[in-house]
C-alpha cells in the first residue's frame, strides 16, 4: 500500500496546493499494437496499447540513442516540453453474445477542475510529502515498466496498481490510490455506475546508474514504506524520483446493463492482453521531457497543470497531436475478438 494514512489521504483531497504535485492530461496519440519497452521492432507487437506524449513514438526507441524531446514535433501531453510516452493496456467490454467493444476513457475532476482529454490518461509526478526532499528527474533515455501482462492472480501486482468503483455522477473521483478497502487489483465484480478508476504507480528509487534493464524493472525499486512519508530507497537504488503516477478513468456506464453482462453473472470487462481478472493491469513509461524541464518543475514545486517553470498547451491544442496507427487495424465498433486474436484468460 502506497498511503498509509487517513490523515494523508486527507492531506491530498483538501490541500494539493501543499502537495505541489504536478497533475495533467494526456491525450490518445495513438491506439495500435506497438512497444517499443517490451517487443522493441515488433510491427505489430503482441496486444493493443493506449499511447499518449510525443508524436515520435515508434517500433524501436533504443536507450540513450533515441531523444523523444528531439524527433518530436509535438505531445498530446499539457506541458509542451513533455515528449514523453506512456502506454497502457486497453479495456473491452465483453457481451453476453461474445462481441468486445472497447471501453472509453475520461478525464477525471480534482483542485483544478475537470481535466480534458480526448481519452487518454491523467499523469502525475509527485514529490515526497514533507516538502523538504529532493527528487531527482529521469535521466535521458529513462525508460520502465509496472506491473506484468501475464498475471492473472493478485500474487506478484505491484503496490499501486488497483482499480476502484466511481458512484454514479460522482465528481471529481479520487481519494489515495490502493487504499480504499474497495479497492482490487482485480476487475469489479459488480456494475460500477460511474466508471473504474484505474492508478498505476511507479517504483521511486533507482540505482544512478542504469536507464532500464533487461526486464525495465531491475534498475529501479520501490521504497521502504511509504513514498509519501519519504521512506527510505534501499541501498542499492539510492537515488529518489518523483512518483510517477498513471490515473485512467475507463467510462463503463454504458455497459452497466446485467442483461448484456455473461450469463454466469461473472463481470464482462477484460484487457487488450486477454487478462479477464485485471491483475495484468500494467504500465510503460519513456522519458522525454526536453532539458532539464522536469527538474525545474519539481524544484520550484509546482502545482498540478499550472507551472512558470513550464510552458502548457490548452486541451484542444493537445488533442490535435496524434499520428495513424503503424500496426494498422480496427480496434473501435463491435469486435468478434481481441485484435491481434488475443485469447481471453481468467486463470
Amino acid at each position: 500500500m502506497q498511503w498509509t494514512s487517513l490523515s494523508a489521504i486527507a492531506l491530498l483531497a483538501q490541500n494539493a496546493q501543499a502537495q505541489s504535485m504536478l497533475r495533467f492530461a494526456c491525450s490518445h496519440l495513438v491506439i495500435e499494437r506497438l512497444d517499443p519497452l517490451v517487443s522493441p521492432g515488433a510491427n505489430p507487437s503482441g496486444h493493443l496499447h493506449q499511447i499518449v506524449g510525443g508524436n515520435s513514438f515508434n517500433t524501436t526507441m533504443t536507450p540513450k540513442e533515441y531523444d523523444p524531446s528531439a524527433k518530436s514535433t509535438c505531445t498530446s501531453c499539457t506541458f509542451t516540453e513533455d515528449f514523453s510516452n506512456y502506454w497502457t493496456a486497453v479495456l473491452y467490454f465483453k457481451a453476453r453474445n461474445g462481441t468486445l467493444k472497447r471501453v472509453p476513457q475520461v478525464g477525471n475532476g480534482g483542485p483544478q477542475g475537470q481535466l480534458v482529454q480526448n481519452g487518454g490518461i491523467d499523469i502525475y509526478y509527485i514529490p515526497p510529502y514533507d516538502g523538504r526532499t529532493k527528487v531527482t528527474a529521469f535521466a535521458p533515455g529513462f525508460r520502465m515498466l509496472a506491473g506484468e501482462a501475464t498475471l492473472r492472480t493478485s500474487k506478484g501486482v505491484p503496490r499501486g496498481i488497483c482499480h476502484r468503483c466511481a458512484a454514479k455522477n460522482q465528481q471529481p473521483f479520487g481519494g489515495a490510490p490502493c487504499a480504499d478497502s474497495t479497492d482490487s487489483t482485480n476487475l469489479p465484480k459488480n456494475p460500477c455506475l460511474g466508471g473504474i478508476r484505474t492508478t498505476i504507480t511507479f517504483p521511486t528509487c533507482w540505482d544512478g546508474k542504469n536507464v532500464d534493464s533487461a526486464d525495465h524493472k531491475s534498475h529501479v525499486a520501490y521504497p521502504q514504506g511509504s513514498f509519501e512519508s519519504n521512506g527510505a530507497c534501499p541501498s542499492t537504488h539510492p537515488v529518489k524520483l518523483p512518483q510517477l503516477m498513471y490515473e485512467i478513468m475507463w467510462d463503463t456506464t454504458a455497459f452497466n446493463n446485467k442483461a448484456e453482462w455473461p450469463a454466469d453473472g461473472s463481470q464482462p470487462f477484460v484487457y487488450s492482453q486477454g487478462d479477464g481478472t485485471g491483475h495484468g493491469q500494467h504500465g510503460d513509461y519513456l522519458f522525454g521531457c526536453k532539458g532539464d524541464s522536469l527538474q525545474r518543475a519539481l524544484d520550484n514545486k509546482c502545482n498540478l497543470n499550472k507551472c512558470s517553470q513550464l510552458k502548457d498547451q490548452t486541451a484542444q491544442q493537445a488533442m490535435q497531436c496524434t499520428k495513424q496507427q503503424t500496426a494498422v487495424e480496427p480496434f473501435d465498433g463491435w469486435l468478434s475478438s481481441l485484435p491481434g486474436g488475443m485469447p481471453i484468460t481468467y486463470q
